[in-house]
């Protein structure tokens, strides 16, 4: 995560890069997730950190249902004032 700007450069699967602005980060489970947007604000997605390839913390899309409705709890408890739609 890029602390100057609060953004992650996101590379998914396909080689595109796109940058997440991060709203909300939490643990759970002693994993360590993040809650970004994108630069339109439209949809938001949850990251996992999965671990560093010694100069960057790498990412994750979560996509288990399960994973994203925990987290996904906690996000809207830290964030009552947003409505969160996941």
């Amino acid at each position: 995560m890029d602390e100057k700007d609060n953004s992650i450069l996101f590379t998914s699967e396909d080689g595109s890069e796109i940058r997440f602005t991060v709203i909300s980060e939490t643990k759970l489970n002693g994993k360590n997730y993040v809650l970004v947007t994108e630069p339109d604000g439209e949809e938001a997605f949850i990251l996992r950190e999965t671990g560093d390839d010694d100069e960057n913390i790498v990412y994750e899309m979560v996509d288990d249902d399960n994973e994203i409705q925990a987290v996904g709890e906690v996000f809207d408890a830290i964030l009552e004032d947003i409505d969160l739609c996941m």
